[in-house]
């Protein structure tokens, strides 16, 4: 088996309209989701990490200073996750990166792990992902042979257009619930929260 170099690419650009104020900054447990995002990628086997901002980075940058990460600029970010994820990308030198939304509060290092086992087990991956009850979810590992095909993708595809094509190379491992959590609205932050607080015991 061969070992790689894997980066992360948080994608933390947006203006989370439908939260009605920035849900990277809302408090779980007295930390920002932020913060909990980045710890599990600090705890983790990830070589570089990457924050893409765009929407008041003023506002996070502070919070990504106390972590090992590094911040990108997105001057696009209003073009969505497909541009944000290309502006990480080009810092990117690993033989791998995942593709990490922001908001992915309960995110745990033995997924990343089990991701990136599965890709160095067998040079033919191209991507992977975590399955949860019959449903995909985030991050996202992509090889780095796919990055040129990301940066040429046309402006009426997106990454799943690319997933898609791929389909053969793209394999799957056991995630959990929290790989296919939404929190984009008060009330989906609300269920994401209690569960959390509730768990969290556990996660320790």
């Amino acid at each position: 088996m061969v070992e790689l170099r894997f980066a992360a690419i948080v994608l933390a650009a947006g203006k989370s309209k439908r939260m009605g104020t920035n849900k990277l900054l809302l408090e779980v447990k007295g930390r920002t989701v932020l913060d909990w995002l980045l710890d599990a990628l600090d705890e983790s086997i990830i070589d570089d990490v990457y924050v893409v901002l765009g929407h008041r980075t003023e506002d996070l940058e502070p919070i990504i200073q106390t972590h090992r990460a590094q911040q990108v600029i997105n001057p696009d970010y209003n073009e969505g996750m497909t541009s944000s994820f290309r502006a990480g990308l080009r810092e990117v030198s690993a033989d791998a990166t995942f593709l990490i939304l922001a908001d992915q509060l309960g995110l745990k290092p033995d997924l990343i792990e089990l991701m990136a086992l599965r890709m160095e087990s067998d040079p033919e991956v191209m991507i992977v992902s975590p399955v949860h009850k019959d449903k995909r979810g985030h991050p996202v590992l992509f090889r780095r042979s796919l990055f040129p095909e990301i940066f040429e993708m046309g402006s009426e595809e997106n990454l799943k257009n690319l997933v898609d094509r791929h389909q053969d190379a793209h394999k799957y491992v056991e995630g959990d619930l929290w790989c296919t959590l939404d929190m984009d609205t008060p009330e989906e932050f609300e269920r994401v929260r209690r569960l959390f607080e509730e768990t969290s015991n556990n996660r320790q």
